[in-house]
């Protein structure tokens, strides 16, 4: 009986968890970008897509070690409704950006968060790299401080645009 009662408790633990993960995803905050190309996206726009947003600078190097495979993921999954916005920090040279841009043939939404407005609608990022993946319905899913773990993301952002 009492070994009926653990397992019962652990399952109501596993099912709570559970729940809670699934119901409480936090909904990302509203943003507007301008592109370096020029082009204005809001988050509204961008909804019923999967998103990705890493929040970089030209002078991380996490950051630089991260863009070849992010834009390898947008080049293999962005057929399949999946976006990266690239936000380049309000520190960061305006110059620097558009030279690695250019340098590195990103074919992503990148922004340069002048002001550092979308820094703060996240939770006023400081530390880069920091990345958030953002399901079709608009609710962070994942995100990570520090360089991500892609072999994980790359799961996610496969399921997610498999729906």
């Amino acid at each position: 009986m009492k070994k009926v009662l653990i397992a019962l408790c652990l399952v109501a633990v596993a099912g709570m968890a559970a729940y809670s993960l699934w119901f409480s995803a936090t909904p990302a905050p509203d943003f507007t970008i301008t592109t370096l190309a020029g082009q204005k996206v809001d988050s509204a726009g961008l909804k019923g897509k999967v998103v990705l947003v890493n929040f970089w600078a030209t002078s991380c190097p996490g950051c630089v070690e991260e863009m070849p495979q992010i834009r390898q993921m947008y080049q293999q999954y962005g057929k399949s409704g999946f976006e990266v916005v690239a936000v380049a920090m309000n520190y960061d040279n305006p110059d620097y950006i558009k030279a690695f841009v250019a340098k590195n043939q990103l074919p992503f939404m990148v922004t340069y968060d002048s002001q550092g407005a979308i820094a703060k609608a996240f939770g006023d990022i400081q530390l880069t790299p920091t990345t958030f993946l953002i399901d079709r319905s608009g609710h962070i899913v994942k995100s990570y401080v520090g360089v991500m773990n892609f072999a994980e993301i790359r799961q996610l952002i496969a399921k997610s645009t498999s729906m």
